[in-house]
């Protein structure tokens, strides 16, 4: 007897289709055949082991299941639960009217209880999108694939669950119903941080609004203990929310690399990644050898906060430049070439040297300009020229410290960033993928970003004095777009460029001295 089942396969962001072929003959030996890894081939023990355990007795016959298409390798443990009951099926344990209307997935534990598995969601966005009635799934992934309308979700507890479902039983689980836009909505402001709690640092502040409002990338430099981290862990709290389509996609990575949590639904709140300085260059952009999102994909359209930058690997550093450019990353290998988003806000924060206290009125620096040279060398020039916003930060005195008055909350600064990215968003209506200022191509910055006469006598002779690049000419036009669009002015005007060359202006001798 032949039993067809459907399932899918994760490749990248998106499911595959996959049908579990399972055909029982006579013999006693078990086969599986369809390009499978070693988690799929060692399916086979847990299967047994659930069967039994679950009351029923495993087929005496001989199995051959054919995962198709035969060219595709199958990955993980997500067939488990196909394979177990396509067995069933053909020993007619299972009703086969329904098993066609129906695609399902779940690892089975040996009890036959079902377990978690990655990619719920975007199995659950194609299972839509080829007609099928129901999707069965572990009950701990059955919210986050129920995000997805006009299709069934079932969240199955174990195997004898979804039998009694495809067996019509009046003790079958009933569809998992979420409503997605009203639990969306709710979660969107619930932040933990404000900036409320930084005391002072008005300037880095200022920096950061703008760099919320346009989307800019982001340096802060400065001695250690003078807020760095703590502001950039609060810039979630001040950019605007994620929209619906947005949050899909950024729960869909999630969802790919097993990062959601248990019971989870759509992301509501923008991304804030901070991996250590030890990570590899695989972890940051992705890959490996069941290719997965790396860090700068899971940031997608949030923020990849790299704290005390000069300790990373340069070599690490350096594939940076690419997505921060292009807005994704292409990652090719030799069996696979996938393509992932990477649309993300890029903060970092360094020590101006190794001790930390270069430059500070405070205390001595104990550093010798080797060691200078040599921490700062590891972040190259073309790294720094692509971060649009490089501010300095000093310590907090002491008589700012001690006040009681709290600073202006993440509220009120983020409904001027809306504001700016409203009037953005209707600038950029008719383009296709750009939705704030950073995104601007070279020939839309000659069209909302032209400087008049006196801008550009200014911005001539930053140029000279500074030894800017063609690269950084264009992000300051971009700033100071920002700068104008919060300052709800229709033109660039001069007073907007100085505001954008001072955010490019770190003491271009001290750079220099040190190696970058």
């Amino acid at each position: 007897m032949l039993v067809k089942i459907n399932t899918a396969a994760v490749q990248g962001l998106e499911a595959i289709p996959v049908t579990a072929e399972v055909n029982a003959s006579r013999g006693i030996h078990f086969f599986l055949v369809g390009l499978p890894d070693n988690a799929v081939k060692e399916s086979y023990q847990r299967i047994v082991a659930a069967i039994k355990n679950s009351g029923y007795r495993f087929p005496t016959q001989s199995i051959t299941v054919n995962l198709t298409p035969a060219d595709l390798k199958k990955e993980g443990s997500a067939y488990d639960l196909p394979i177990a009951i396509g067995i069933m099926a053909t020993a007619d344990e299972i009703d086969h009217d329904l098993l066609p209307h129906y695609m399902m997935v779940g690892e089975l534990s040996l009890d036959g209880s079902l377990l978690p598995i990655r990619g719920a969601l975007p199995i659950a966005i194609m299972a839509r999108k080829k007609g099928f009635e129901g999707l069965i799934v572990p009950q701990q992934n059955a919210r986050e694939a129920a995000v997805v309308n006009r299709l069934k979700v079932y969240g199955a507890r174990n195997i004898q669950e979804v039998m009694d479902l495809l067996n019509n039983s009046t003790t079958a689980i009933s569809p998992t119903e979420v409503d997605t836009r009203a639990e969306f909505y709710q979660r969107q402001n619930n932040y933990e941080l404000d900036f409320a709690d930084v005391k002072g640092q008005e300037a880095v502040k200022r920096a950061m609004e703008v760099a919320a409002s346009g989307g800019h990338n982001l340096i802060m430099i400065g001695p250690p203990g003078s807020g760095k981290s703590m502001i950039a862990k609060r810039l979630p709290t001040i950019l605007p929310p994620l929209s619906l389509s947005e949050s899909l996609e950024t729960t869909q990575i999630h969802s790919v690399a097993g990062k959601l949590g248990r019971d989870a639904s759509l992301i509501a709140q923008r991304p804030f990644r901070s991996p250590h300085h030890t990570i590899s260059q695989v972890a940051l952009v992705g890959g490996g050898q069941n290719p997965q999102p790396g860090e700068i994909s899971l940031a997608h359209n949030g923020v990849l906060f790299l704290d005390e930058l000069p300790e990373f690997s340069r070599a690490v550093l350096e594939v940076l430049r690419q997505p921060l450019e292009d807005r994704i990353i292409n990652v090719s290998r030799a069996k696979y070439s996938i393509t992932y988003p990477a649309s993300f806000m890029f903060v970092a924060s360094m020590n101006p040297c190794p001790c930390g206290y270069y430059g500070d009125p405070t205390h001595h620096c104990t550093c010798t300009p080797g060691r200078i040279q040599q921490y700062m060398s590891k972040i190259s020039g073309p790294l720094l020229d692509r971060i649009d916003i490089q501010c300095e930060i000093c310590g907090v005195p002491f008589s700012e410290l001690s006040t009681m008055k709290p600073g202006e909350p993440s509220e009120k600064i983020r409904e001027r960033v809306i504001k700016a990215r409203q009037i953005q968003e209707v600038r950029f209506k008719d383009f296709k993928g750009i939705h704030c200022n950073a995104q601007m191509t070279e020939r839309m910055l000659h069209q909302f970003a032209e400087p008049d006469e006196a801008s550009m006598n200014m911005l001539r002779m930053a140029m000279e004095r500074l030894k800017l690049s063609a690269r950084a000419y264009s992000r300051i036009l971009k700033v100071a777009r920002t700068i104008a669009d919060l300052d709800n002015s229709e033109n660039v005007q001069s007073h907007h460029i100085a505001e954008a060359i001072g955010y490019r202006n770190l003491d271009r001798g001290d750079w220099a001295e040190r190696g970058v």
